[in-house]
Order: C-alpha cells, then structure tokens, then sequence
C-alpha cells in the first residue's frame, strides 16, 4: 500500500511540476518520507525562495551547469557531499539526479548544513547556500538573506 501510494505521490508531482509547496510539498513529503528529518523554518523559507516548491525546478539555464530540484542544487554541490560522506567513511553515496528528488535534496542540505554550519547563524546558512563557502561575506547575498528572512518571519522589510 505503501508503494501506490509513493508511486501515486511521484506521478502527481510529475503531472504538476509547478504545483506550489503549499499545494503540493508537505503532502509528497509526509507520504513518500516518514522518517526523512523534520524541516525547519529556515529550510523551508530556502525551498520557498529557491523553487517554490517545485522538485521539477531547473534554474540558471543560462549557466554551463543548471541547478536543479527543490532546493536548486548544482553538481558541484553533490561532489562535496559525497566528499563529506567519504570523509566520515560513510558508504552513501548520491548521484547527480538525485536532485530531482525531493527528500534526497533535503537529505543533501542537511548533510551540508551539519558538516559546516552546526554552529551557524540563520543569516550564514542562507547566504553560503546561495552563494557558497564564502557567500556569507558576499554583497551579492544580502538580497537572497532578505528574501529568506521575509519567507521566515513574513516581513516585506530588506536587511
């Protein structure tokens, strides 16, 4: 039963690529991964400004790399990853597809998110996210902090 119904919550996600994640996320999620980790705030507002939801998401086609999914990972993104796990002798591995998937792509965030900002503000978080290992010293992710914050805290106010 279990199984029609993952396969019936991948079918809708395919049938509506731009179905919002208020409309959409939270139902997938719940259903395909009972036991994927809790989202917090922050991730969420992350998924929000990144695709709205959209685990089909392609963006920065105009780039020699897109990003891809929910939380709009590129592959450069995916080979730290797997470095970290081969750094902790871990044996998962993930591939370049699965940023198409929704829990995967949390899973990725996560696995960044505890290797190098365990202690991290929100602020930081976001920005290196969006703008990498240094983002957080960035002028260029000042805006993306606000946008993420606005989703958080529902102010339309700017840093």
């Amino acid at each position: 039963m279990k199984t029609i119904i993952t396969i019936l919550a991948l079918l809708s996600a395919v049938a509506a690529p731009n179905a919002t994640l208020e409309n959409n996320y939270d139902t997938y999620y719940s259903i395909e991964y009972d036991d994927a980790p809790s989202i917090d705030s922050l991730l969420q507002s992350i998924i929000k400004v990144e695709s709205n939801g959209d685990s089909l998401a392609v963006g920065d086609k105009h780039m020699s790399t897109p990003s891809i999914g929910l939380l709009q990972i590129r592959r450069v993104m995916v080979d730290e990853i797997n470095r970290i796990l081969r750094k902790r002798n871990d044996t998962i591995r993930y591939f370049y597809s699965d940023r198409w998937s929704a829990s995967k792509s949390i899973e990725m965030y996560y696995i960044w998110k505890g290797y190098h900002h365990n202690e991290s503000s929100d602020e930081v978080i976001a920005r290196n996210w969006n703008g990498g290992t240094y983002g957080y010293k960035k002028v260029s992710t000042v805006k993306y902090w606000a946008k993420v914050k606005s989703k958080m805290y529902g102010s339309k106010k700017s840093v």
